[in-house]
Protein backbone atom coordinates (compact mmCIF):
# COMPACT_ATOMS: atom_id res chain seq x y z
CA UNK A 1 0.00 0.00 0.00
CA UNK A 2 1.28 3.35 -1.13
CA UNK A 3 2.36 5.41 1.54
CA UNK A 4 1.15 8.99 0.91
CA UNK A 5 4.04 11.71 1.18
CA UNK A 6 3.52 15.52 3.11
CA UNK A 7 5.97 18.24 2.26
CA UNK A 8 7.01 20.44 5.40
CA UNK A 9 6.15 24.02 4.98
CA UNK A 10 9.44 25.11 6.74
CA UNK A 11 12.20 23.08 4.91
CA UNK A 12 9.81 21.88 1.70
CA UNK A 13 11.10 18.07 2.52
CA UNK A 14 8.45 15.39 1.47
CA UNK A 15 8.05 12.65 4.44
CA UNK A 16 5.40 9.95 5.43
CA UNK A 17 2.40 11.73 6.48
CA UNK A 18 2.05 9.53 9.33
CA UNK A 19 5.17 11.24 10.73
CA UNK A 20 4.05 13.99 13.58
CA UNK A 21 7.29 16.05 12.76
CA UNK A 22 9.21 16.78 9.67
CA UNK A 23 12.28 14.09 10.06
CA UNK A 24 14.50 16.77 8.45
CA UNK A 25 14.31 19.79 10.51
CA UNK A 26 11.63 19.23 13.88
CA UNK A 27 8.95 21.45 12.86
CA UNK A 28 5.65 19.34 13.20
CA UNK A 29 3.56 18.75 10.24
CA UNK A 30 0.18 19.73 10.66
CA UNK A 31 0.31 23.13 12.45
CA UNK A 32 -2.48 25.00 12.39
CA UNK A 33 -2.06 29.08 13.28
CA UNK A 34 -4.30 28.63 17.24
CA UNK A 35 -3.64 30.70 19.92
CA UNK A 36 -1.99 27.68 21.70
CA UNK A 37 0.15 27.31 18.83
CA UNK A 38 1.06 30.81 18.94
CA UNK A 39 2.17 31.02 22.57
CA UNK A 40 3.22 27.63 23.10
CA UNK A 41 6.42 27.48 21.98
CA UNK A 42 6.89 30.78 23.69
CA UNK A 43 6.15 30.07 26.69
CA UNK A 44 7.49 26.67 26.94
CA UNK A 45 10.75 28.27 25.77
CA UNK A 46 10.78 30.82 28.61
CA UNK A 47 10.16 28.38 31.39
CA UNK A 48 12.86 25.95 30.07
CA UNK A 49 15.25 28.62 30.40
CA UNK A 50 13.78 29.58 33.89
CA UNK A 51 14.28 25.89 34.99
CA UNK A 52 17.26 25.68 33.41
CA UNK A 53 18.19 29.16 35.11
CA UNK A 54 17.62 27.97 38.60
CA UNK A 55 19.55 24.48 38.06
CA UNK A 56 22.45 26.30 37.27
CA UNK A 57 22.01 29.24 40.26
CA UNK A 58 22.91 26.80 43.03
CA UNK A 59 26.29 25.23 41.07
CA UNK A 60 26.90 29.08 39.91
CA UNK A 61 27.09 30.92 43.83
CA UNK A 62 28.02 27.56 45.74
CA UNK A 63 30.24 25.46 43.21
CA UNK A 64 33.31 27.24 41.73
CA UNK A 65 34.06 25.85 38.64
CA UNK A 66 31.65 23.20 38.33
CA UNK A 67 29.62 24.30 35.54
CA UNK A 68 32.33 25.02 33.11
CA UNK A 69 33.29 21.35 33.84
CA UNK A 70 30.36 19.93 33.14
CA UNK A 71 29.60 21.70 30.09
CA UNK A 72 33.44 20.26 28.45
CA UNK A 73 32.42 16.98 29.79
CA UNK A 74 29.29 17.19 27.51
CA UNK A 75 26.78 18.04 29.94
CA UNK A 76 25.28 21.53 28.03
CA UNK A 77 21.15 20.44 27.63
CA UNK A 78 20.90 20.11 32.10
CA UNK A 79 22.63 23.57 32.28
CA UNK A 80 22.07 27.53 30.86
CA UNK A 81 24.43 27.75 28.20
CA UNK A 82 27.34 29.47 29.34
CA UNK A 83 27.34 33.08 27.22
CA UNK A 84 23.07 33.12 27.12
CA UNK A 85 23.86 32.95 31.36
CA UNK A 86 26.25 35.49 31.28
CA UNK A 87 23.59 37.24 28.79
CA UNK A 88 21.43 36.93 31.12
CA UNK A 89 22.63 37.71 34.32
CA UNK A 90 24.80 40.87 32.72
CA UNK A 91 20.89 42.19 31.69
CA UNK A 92 19.56 42.16 34.89
CA UNK A 93 22.76 43.75 36.34
CA UNK A 94 22.89 46.77 34.34
CA UNK A 95 19.09 46.93 34.89
CA UNK A 96 19.18 47.40 38.45
CA UNK A 97 22.27 49.56 37.98
CA UNK A 98 20.19 52.39 35.70
CA UNK A 99 18.51 53.38 38.96
CA UNK A 100 21.25 54.09 40.96
CA UNK A 101 23.18 55.60 37.53
CA UNK A 102 19.91 57.99 37.21
CA UNK A 103 19.85 59.05 40.88
CA UNK A 104 23.46 59.63 40.93
CA UNK A 105 23.15 61.82 38.01
CA UNK A 106 20.24 63.30 39.49
CA UNK A 107 22.36 63.92 42.49
CA UNK A 108 25.12 65.54 40.78
CA UNK A 109 22.89 67.93 38.88
CA UNK A 110 20.86 69.43 41.68
CA UNK A 111 24.32 69.58 43.62
CA UNK A 112 25.90 71.55 40.56
CA UNK A 113 22.99 74.03 39.77
CA UNK A 114 22.64 74.60 43.54
CA UNK A 115 26.56 75.46 43.74
CA UNK A 116 26.53 77.55 39.91
CA UNK A 117 23.64 79.29 41.46
CA UNK A 118 25.29 80.49 44.78
CA UNK A 119 28.40 81.52 43.12
CA UNK A 120 26.14 83.77 40.99
CA UNK A 121 24.00 85.22 43.66
CA UNK A 122 27.29 85.84 45.74
CA UNK A 123 29.01 87.50 42.49
CA UNK A 124 26.45 89.59 41.28
CA UNK A 125 25.36 90.97 44.68
CA UNK A 126 29.03 91.55 45.17
CA UNK A 127 29.51 93.74 41.35
CA UNK A 128 26.81 95.74 41.30
CA UNK A 129 27.48 98.46 44.10
CA UNK A 130 30.89 99.10 46.36
CA UNK A 131 29.64 97.67 49.71
CA UNK A 132 30.88 98.92 53.11
CA UNK A 133 32.52 96.16 56.31
CA UNK A 134 29.29 95.75 57.66
CA UNK A 135 27.47 94.82 54.42
CA UNK A 136 30.26 92.38 53.79
CA UNK A 137 29.75 90.85 57.30
CA UNK A 138 25.89 90.47 56.10
CA UNK A 139 27.07 88.94 52.86
CA UNK A 140 28.76 86.47 54.75
CA UNK A 141 26.91 85.77 57.52
CA UNK A 142 24.55 83.07 56.05
CA UNK A 143 27.58 81.10 54.07
CA UNK A 144 28.78 81.08 57.03
CA UNK A 145 26.16 79.55 58.91
CA UNK A 146 24.32 77.54 56.67
CA UNK A 147 27.04 76.61 54.39
CA UNK A 148 27.17 72.75 54.96
CA UNK A 149 23.15 72.57 54.59
CA UNK A 150 23.62 74.85 51.37
CA UNK A 151 26.42 72.69 49.78
CA UNK A 152 28.96 74.51 49.98
CA UNK A 153 32.10 73.29 50.91
CA UNK A 154 35.04 74.64 52.92
CA UNK A 155 37.31 75.73 50.26
CA UNK A 156 34.94 77.24 48.26
CA UNK A 157 33.75 78.89 51.43
CA UNK A 158 37.23 80.11 51.85
CA UNK A 159 36.87 81.43 47.93
CA UNK A 160 33.87 83.47 48.76
CA UNK A 161 35.82 84.63 50.99
CA UNK A 162 38.50 85.83 49.53
CA UNK A 163 36.43 87.35 47.07
CA UNK A 164 34.33 89.53 49.04
CA UNK A 165 37.91 90.74 51.34
CA UNK A 166 40.16 91.15 48.82
CA UNK A 167 37.04 93.22 46.02
CA UNK A 168 38.09 89.67 43.43
CA UNK A 169 34.35 90.33 42.22
CA UNK A 170 35.45 88.74 39.11
CA UNK A 171 37.14 85.83 40.34
CA UNK A 172 34.96 82.53 39.66
CA UNK A 173 34.53 80.34 41.82
CA UNK A 174 34.59 77.52 40.17
CA UNK A 175 37.75 77.56 37.73
CA UNK A 176 36.87 76.30 34.16
CA UNK A 177 40.47 77.53 32.68
CA UNK A 178 38.90 80.94 31.11
CA UNK A 179 37.26 83.61 32.01
CA UNK A 180 33.85 82.65 32.90
CA UNK A 181 32.22 86.27 33.28
CA UNK A 182 33.58 86.76 29.34
CA UNK A 183 32.26 83.11 28.10
CA UNK A 184 28.67 83.87 30.30
CA UNK A 185 28.24 87.67 28.28
CA UNK A 186 29.42 85.88 25.27
CA UNK A 187 26.79 83.78 25.37
CA UNK A 188 23.91 86.22 26.53
CA UNK A 189 24.87 88.15 23.15
CA UNK A 190 24.22 85.30 20.77
CA UNK A 191 27.98 84.95 19.87
CA UNK A 192 28.92 82.04 17.88
CA UNK A 193 30.61 79.53 19.11
CA UNK A 194 33.88 79.76 17.11
CA UNK A 195 34.04 83.15 18.71
CA UNK A 196 33.34 81.82 21.92
CA UNK A 197 36.25 78.91 21.43
CA UNK A 198 38.72 81.70 20.70
CA UNK A 199 38.41 82.99 23.82
CA UNK A 200 38.09 80.11 25.33
CA UNK A 201 41.66 80.07 24.49
CA UNK A 202 41.32 77.71 21.31
CA UNK A 203 43.86 78.06 18.57
CA UNK A 204 43.02 77.64 15.20
CA UNK A 205 45.58 74.64 14.33
CA UNK A 206 44.25 72.67 17.49
CA UNK A 207 43.51 68.86 16.70
CA UNK A 208 40.24 67.07 16.59
CA UNK A 209 40.49 65.48 20.02
CA UNK A 210 41.02 69.71 21.42
CA UNK A 211 38.29 71.28 19.67
CA UNK A 212 36.02 68.41 20.64
CA UNK A 213 37.22 68.96 23.82
CA UNK A 214 36.69 72.52 23.47
CA UNK A 215 33.78 71.89 22.43
CA UNK A 216 31.97 69.38 24.99
CA UNK A 217 33.52 72.27 27.73
CA UNK A 218 31.31 75.01 26.13
CA UNK A 219 28.40 72.70 26.49
CA UNK A 220 29.21 71.71 29.94
CA UNK A 221 29.21 74.94 30.92
CA UNK A 222 26.34 75.98 29.43
CA UNK A 223 23.92 73.15 30.94
CA UNK A 224 26.33 72.68 33.89
CA UNK A 225 25.10 68.60 34.06
CA UNK A 226 27.71 66.45 35.10
CA UNK A 227 25.06 63.99 35.74
CA UNK A 228 24.72 63.38 31.43
CA UNK A 229 28.56 63.05 31.56
CA UNK A 230 28.02 60.24 34.09
CA UNK A 231 25.32 58.75 32.74
CA UNK A 232 26.98 58.47 29.00
CA UNK A 233 29.76 56.99 31.26
CA UNK A 234 27.91 54.71 32.65
CA UNK A 235 26.30 53.11 29.26
CA UNK A 236 29.33 52.73 28.15
CA UNK A 237 29.70 50.00 30.56
CA UNK A 238 28.23 46.92 28.94
CA UNK A 239 29.90 47.27 26.09
CA UNK A 240 33.59 47.45 28.11
CA UNK A 241 32.66 44.73 29.23
CA UNK A 242 32.43 42.74 26.02
CA UNK A 243 36.11 43.81 25.62
CA UNK A 244 37.14 42.94 29.28
CA UNK A 245 35.61 39.22 29.50
CA UNK A 246 37.57 37.78 26.33
CA UNK A 247 40.91 39.65 27.90
CA UNK A 248 40.28 38.18 30.70
CA UNK A 249 39.97 34.48 28.95
CA UNK A 250 43.24 35.58 26.98
CA UNK A 251 44.83 36.00 30.79
CA UNK A 252 43.49 32.19 31.58
CA UNK A 253 45.04 30.93 28.36
CA UNK A 254 48.24 32.45 29.03
CA UNK A 255 48.80 31.19 32.33
CA UNK A 256 46.86 27.71 31.21
CA UNK A 257 48.25 27.39 28.43
CA UNK A 258 48.84 23.68 28.05
CA UNK A 259 44.80 23.25 29.49
CA UNK A 260 43.06 23.63 26.10
CA UNK A 261 42.01 26.06 23.28
CA UNK A 262 40.94 29.74 24.22
CA UNK A 263 37.54 29.12 24.16
CA UNK A 264 37.56 26.56 26.70
CA UNK A 265 38.84 29.54 28.75
CA UNK A 266 36.35 31.67 27.47
CA UNK A 267 33.73 28.93 28.84
CA UNK A 268 35.28 29.64 32.17
CA UNK A 269 35.53 33.22 32.07
CA UNK A 270 31.83 33.22 30.42
CA UNK A 271 30.67 31.48 33.96
CA UNK A 272 32.86 33.59 36.34
CA UNK A 273 31.29 37.28 34.73
CA UNK A 274 28.01 35.67 35.15
CA UNK A 275 28.94 34.82 38.54
CA UNK A 276 30.31 38.14 39.37
CA UNK A 277 27.02 39.72 38.10
CA UNK A 278 24.82 37.92 40.29
CA UNK A 279 26.86 38.98 42.67
CA UNK A 280 26.36 42.56 42.02
CA UNK A 281 22.63 42.46 41.23
CA UNK A 282 21.99 40.64 44.77
CA UNK A 283 24.11 43.56 46.34
CA UNK A 284 22.41 46.34 44.25
CA UNK A 285 18.84 44.58 46.00
CA UNK A 286 20.18 44.48 49.39
CA UNK A 287 20.90 48.31 49.36
CA UNK A 288 16.94 48.84 47.75
CA UNK A 289 15.96 47.33 50.30
CA UNK A 290 18.28 48.11 53.25
CA UNK A 291 19.16 51.98 52.75
CA UNK A 292 22.32 51.49 55.56
CA UNK A 293 23.46 48.42 54.31
CA UNK A 294 26.46 47.67 55.75
CA UNK A 295 29.70 48.42 53.82
CA UNK A 296 32.16 46.09 56.06
CA UNK A 297 29.40 43.48 54.56
CA UNK A 298 29.78 44.50 50.49
CA UNK A 299 33.61 44.45 51.51
CA UNK A 300 33.76 40.84 52.52
CA UNK A 301 30.89 39.81 49.97
CA UNK A 302 33.82 41.65 47.38
CA UNK A 303 36.52 39.84 48.81
CA UNK A 304 34.55 36.28 48.27
CA UNK A 305 34.72 36.90 44.93
CA UNK A 306 38.57 36.90 44.66
CA UNK A 307 38.37 33.67 46.89
CA UNK A 308 35.55 32.07 45.00
CA UNK A 309 38.04 32.29 41.62
CA UNK A 310 40.88 31.08 43.49
CA UNK A 311 38.73 27.81 44.11
CA UNK A 312 37.32 28.07 40.36
CA UNK A 313 40.51 27.99 39.02
CA UNK A 314 41.42 25.16 41.27
CA UNK A 315 39.19 22.87 40.61
CA UNK A 316 39.10 23.47 36.75
CA UNK A 317 42.34 23.33 35.63
CA UNK A 318 43.44 20.55 38.17
CA UNK A 319 46.50 22.43 39.60
CA UNK A 320 47.93 22.69 43.44
CA UNK A 321 46.39 25.13 45.69
CA UNK A 322 49.55 26.79 45.43
CA UNK A 323 50.26 27.48 42.12
CA UNK A 324 46.62 27.98 41.71
CA UNK A 325 47.23 30.67 44.42
CA UNK A 326 50.07 32.20 42.75
CA UNK A 327 48.23 32.49 39.40
CA UNK A 328 44.96 34.06 40.73
CA UNK A 329 46.15 36.63 42.29
CA UNK A 330 48.72 37.45 38.84
CA UNK A 331 45.69 37.20 36.90
CA UNK A 332 44.04 39.91 38.97
CA UNK A 333 46.27 42.27 39.37
CA UNK A 334 46.85 42.36 35.85
CA UNK A 335 43.10 42.42 34.51
CA UNK A 336 43.14 45.20 37.37
CA UNK A 337 45.80 46.91 35.95
CA UNK A 338 44.49 46.70 31.79
CA UNK A 339 41.25 47.73 33.56
CA UNK A 340 42.13 51.68 35.02
CA UNK A 341 43.11 52.18 31.34
CA UNK A 342 40.43 51.12 29.69
CA UNK A 343 37.91 52.66 32.49
CA UNK A 344 39.84 56.07 31.50
CA UNK A 345 39.74 55.55 28.20
CA UNK A 346 35.91 55.26 28.72
CA UNK A 347 35.47 58.31 30.68
CA UNK A 348 37.11 60.43 28.26
CA UNK A 349 35.24 58.93 25.54
CA UNK A 350 31.96 59.49 27.80
CA UNK A 351 33.55 63.63 27.96
CA UNK A 352 33.88 63.89 24.12
CA UNK A 353 30.65 62.20 23.48
CA UNK A 354 27.98 62.98 26.36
Amino acid sequence: MPTTKYTCKNCEESFNEDYKFCPNCGQKSKDNITLGVLFSNTISNYFSVDARFFKSFIPLMFKPGYLAQRFLEGKRLLYLHPAQLYLFMSVVFFFLFSFVANEQAETIDTSMEKSFDQAKVVVDSLTLKPVDSLQLENYMKPYLEKHEKMGISNKELKNLDSIINKGESTKPVFNFGFNQTEIDSLIRVGASNETIYKHMGLEEDAGYLKKRSYEQALKFFKTKSGGSILKRFYDTLPFAMFFLLPIFALLLKLFYFKKGTYAIHLVFSFYFFAYLFTVFSILLLCNFIWEGFPGWLTFLVMLSTFIYLFIALKRFYKQGWFLSFIKCNVIVFIFFTLLFPITFFLGFFAFLYY
